[in-house]
Parts: C-alpha cells; structure tokens; sequence
C-alpha cells in the first residue's frame, strides 16, 4: 500500500531537518535518510563555528540573518574569529576587513602585538589580522536535534534506512521507491541530500548542476602547554588553516578541500600531517597527540553558493543543497528561504535570486 505526502525532503542533515521543521506546521512532509541515524556524514562532523566572513561575502547574509535564531535557541557560545595576515599580506588583510565591515560585520584591523596578545606563541612572521568577535561556536548537534524534535511534534515523518532508490515522475507527482522496501507518492520531491544532491538529481531525471563534494579534514590534538579557553577561532587570509579550542585539546584543520565521490568520508594521514605542519607555522606549540580526527565532505555549486528553488525543468523537483562548510550557521535562514519557496511565501527580507538553480541555465 502506498502512503501519500505533499513534499518528500530526501536527507535528515541539517538542510533537510531545519527545512522539514519550517514545513510541517502547514503541509505533510516524509523525510528520509539513507543512513541509521539522520545528521551521520556532514552535519555529524562540522568544525562548529558561526563566523559572518566563512563562506564569502555573499553567504554572509544568510548567516548574518540565521544568528537570532540562533541565540534564541541557546546555541551558540561566544568565541570570536582572528584572521592572520603574515608579513606582505598587509593589503590582503585590509581587503578583507573592507569587504565584511561594508557589509555591516563588526571588524578590527590588529597589528603584530593585537594578534600576538590573543594567540600566546605566536611565532614570527605574521605581521596583523582582523579580529571578529560576534564569531560564536554553535552546538551543532543540539541544534540538529531541535529541528529534529521540532519537525516531529508538526507530524513530519523521518525515516532511517531509507535511502532513495527509483523516483518515477508522472502528471499526478512521484512515485518513489525506497531502500526499505516501500513505495509513496508524494507533489514535491525536495533533495537534500549534501554531497549525494547530484545522484539524486539524476535518479528523478533532472540535469545535476555540478554540485561536487569535496573532503575536510579535522585532528583533535593535545599539546603540551593549555590551550586557553578564550582563544579565538584562528585563521589565515590564505584559506591554509583554522584551528580553535574545545574542553582543553586543539581543533585544527588544514583547510583541505580534495575532491571526492560520494561517500563516507575518511581523514589521510597526510592530511593531518599537512595540519600539524602549518599550526608548527603559526604558534610554538609542540603536538604531544593526535588523538581522534574525522573528515567530512563538503558541497559545492561551481559559484560556491548555496541552490534553492525549483528546478527550471520541473515544478516538483526542489533545490535544497550545494550549502559547502556553511551549512550549519546558516541553517534558519535558508529553512525560511526554503520554505517560502516551497509555500509561495514571502522569505522575509532576504533576496532568494541568487541561490535560484536557474542561475545554471544555459541561454
């Protein structure tokens, strides 16, 4: 027997959680998932920090508007962001503080002795930066499970293990098939799926727009002098690093982005090896352990800016993917943009034109 609903979201991730949470009130909504648990591949492994500048200067308005709710919900925590200028970057450094302060991001250009008083040993060789300090960590998986709850409570139904396998489009909507055995119908197909967003494209015989993930990489360490817990989160102008505190050990990253297939992403020892090489550049802190690291896989549109809309070719085929390493911070706004497109609903004041999928047609 087949169980009809006006939308199917596919991926329980953060995308599909936090859209299925704005939903549910005001249609039937299924999602599924693939994995055992919802939130397993990207959404499980991010680096959990709220910082306007990451992603770029046009996602910082969906971030910007995604922090109220934020707070509101209890999850972020102050940290603030110092991004790192070495010697003749000056004009790089100042770049970037133009471009977010016009934007309305509260900025600080530091000299040699701002940064070296917010990051004890700094070695030599990095001569200023930008301080933000609105940049919070987030608890990402409170968060994740908040849009989890709050999708339930509206009727949503979540299903685990239940990956997508045929979606047959007629005149009435879709006919899916799923990895559990069971078929529904349902008006809209909406994919979620973070780096599986192309597959899933096909599948419903839609034209992929090139959404390709690529793998990061995170090494928790511990080092032999404390790591203050008011340490900033520290990057360089040149995308070549970020690290931050977290209960006492080191988050570092070496900012990677290899490309992958699909999958359940794997950290390479020389990867982290790669990690440890560049904080060896920045701070004399020795590296006595690595003791867990993780890699994710992050997805991108070929303009690096998120997709949300219909598909030009199909009515009953939503957009809601390509959202790389900024998925989490700008989770409420994009569920809200999400879900006036999806209704035929004001978004409130942000512009949905630029995320549009149409923005990849070919004249």
């Amino acid at each position: 027997m087949q169980t009809r609903f006006d939308i199917v979201v596919v991926g329980a991730g953060m995308a599909g959680a936090s859209l299925a949470a704005r939903l549910g009130a005001k249609t039937s909504v299924l999602v599924i998932e693939a994995e055992e648990r919802p939130g397993y591949h990207a959404t499980g492994r991010s680096a959990a920090f709220w910082t306007e500048s990451y992603g770029g200067p046009r996602v910082q308005p969906l971030t910007a508007a995604s922090g109220a709710e934020l707070r509101a919900l209890g999850v972020l925590a102050p940290r603030s962001a110092l991004t790192l200028g070495r010697t003749g970057e000056q004009a790089e450094v100042e770049r970037f503080a133009r471009v977010y302060g016009d934007l309305g991001v509260e900025v600080h250009v530091l000299d040699r002795a701002g940064i070296a008083a917010r990051v004890p040993g700094l070695r030599g060789g990095w001569a200023s930066g930008v301080l933000e300090p609105s940049t919070c960590d987030i608890d990402v998986a409170a968060l994740h499970q908040h849009y989890l709850a709050a999708a339930r409570r509206e009727g949503v139904e979540i299903r685990c293990r239940a990956g997508l396998r045929r979606a047959t489009r007629s005149a009435h909507g879709w006919l899916l098939a799923l990895a559990d055995g069971t078929e529904v119908a349902c008006d809209v197909l909406v994919n979620a799926a973070g780096a599986w967003a192309d597959p899933v494209a096909r599948l419903a015989g839609a034209r992929p727009l090139g959404i390709a993930p690529y793998r990061r990489t995170v090494a928790q360490l511990a080092v032999g002098r404390p790591v203050p817990g008011d340490l900033p989160l520290v990057l360089d102008v040149g995308e070549t690093f970020y690290f931050k505190p977290e209960h006492g050990r080191l988050w570092l990253s070496p900012h990677d982005e290899t490309p992958s297939v699909p999958c359940d992403a794997a950290p390479e020892e020389i990867d982290v090896a790669l990690a440890i090489d560049r904080l060896e550049q920045v701070v004399d802190w020795p590296v006595e352990r690595v003791e867990h690291r993780w890699a994710g896989l992050r997805s991108f549109a070929p303009d690096r800016l998120p997709v949300y809309g219909f598909d030009p070719a199909d009515p009953a085929f939503f957009w809601f993917a390509g959202q790389g390493g900024f998925g989490i911070q700008t989770a409420p706004a994009a569920a809200m943009l999400g879900a006036a497109l999806l209704l035929g609903e004001k978004g409130g004041d942000l512009d949905p034109a630029p995320y549009g999928p149409d923005r990849f047609v070919i004249a």
